[in-house]
């Protein structure tokens, strides 16, 4: 048995990919999306045509909802590959307008509902931010389910589990990227591999906190840069990964023991905490981390939304 369908019997598998021609290949539960993945996707031949077609049939109805159309285009063909649900990130300049945010995801729950998608196979991606977390709440009291990205900290992940949000995204990759570059000459990465990767040691705290806890939202760890990272986190609720990786592990004979343990964590000394938004915003505050990728996700995400705007044009 390959690493990939030994990862399979421990975790959910989520392909992290707008290029859903390779998605048979590595038979994902789920698949997610985000505006560097739609842009990176629409600049291929084989992906040009849905540029085109939304243009075509909704391009006199603004750069908004031709957005918008295009991302549910990308969602519905990825539903067709996968058995699970679909991510779908709402613009990111919204990061900071909770009422703007919840618009435009009920929007885009009524254009997936239109092409006969059921609400419980989408999840709309918004970033953790105190407003983005605010709308996600609120989201999901309407029975549309949400996925809590460019996640970087605990104080993140409390407050998105007292939202009851469905899911939420760490990104492993990002912490070790900062931390990496923090470091600079002193960074040794044999020390910091595997279970000593800071990006695998954040996710494992937030998993550990929920499961002590009994908080039933789906911890996700995305953004990886290696195998290692990944292995390392075995067992955690769900995995989202890039093509690239996912090869890799199916390529790979290594055993892959069990990383992540709901029934360890709950015999942990874990104490509850709890965040209201002056606490949060504190919290945040004192983590340089969280506070400067969280802004650069945004920043980046954005520059790509504004990237697929410009081709609209």
């Amino acid at each position: 048995m390959n690493q990939l369908d030994a990862l399979k019997h421990l975790t959910t598998v989520v392909a992290d990919t707008g290029d859903f021609h390779q998605l048979a290949a590595y038979a994902p539960q789920d698949a997610t999306t985000n505006p560097s993945l739609i842009l990176k996707a629409v600049q291929k031949p084989e992906y040009a045509h849905l540029l085109t077609e939304a243009l075509a049939k909704h391009g006199a109805q603004g750069l908004d909802e031709t957005m918008n159309r295009l991302l549910v285009r990308f969602g519905c063909e990825i539903l067709k590959h996968i058995p699970g649900r679909v991510s779908t990130e709402v613009d990111a300049r919204l990061s900071f307008d909770t009422e703007a945010t919840v618009t435009r995801a009920r929007r885009i729950i009524d254009l997936y509902q239109g092409e006969g998608v059921h609400v419980d196979r989408v999840l709309i991606k918004i970033a953790s931010t105190w407003e983005g977390i605010q709308a996600a709440e609120r989201l999901e009291r309407d029975g549309i389910h949400t996925n809590l990205t460019l996640l970087f900290s605990f104080a993140q992940a409390v407050a998105c589990g007292q939202a009851k949000v469905q899911l939420i995204s760490p990104f492993v990759g990002r912490i070790y990227d900062w931390y990496k570059k923090s470091a600079g000459a002193a960074w040794v990465e044999a020390d910091k591999a595997s279970a000593h990767d800071p990006g695998v040691q954040s996710v494992k705290a937030i998993y550990n906190f929920y499961k002590k806890h009994g908080i039933k939202t789906e911890v996700m760890g995305a953004s990886f840069r290696n195998v290692g990272q990944i292995t390392a986190l075995a067992g955690c609720d769900l995995l989202t990964i890039s093509p690239e990786l996912l090869s890799q592990l199916a390529a790979s004979d290594a055993a892959l023991p069990l990383a992540l343990n709901p029934e360890a964590a709950k015999t942990m000394d874990i104490p509850f905490v709890h965040y209201d938004e002056a606490a949060f915003r504190f919290a945040m505050n004192e983590d340089a981390m969280a506070t400067e990728k969280l802004a650069e996700g945004i920043r980046a995400f954005v520059v790509d939304t504004i990237k697929l705007e410009g081709m609209m044009r």
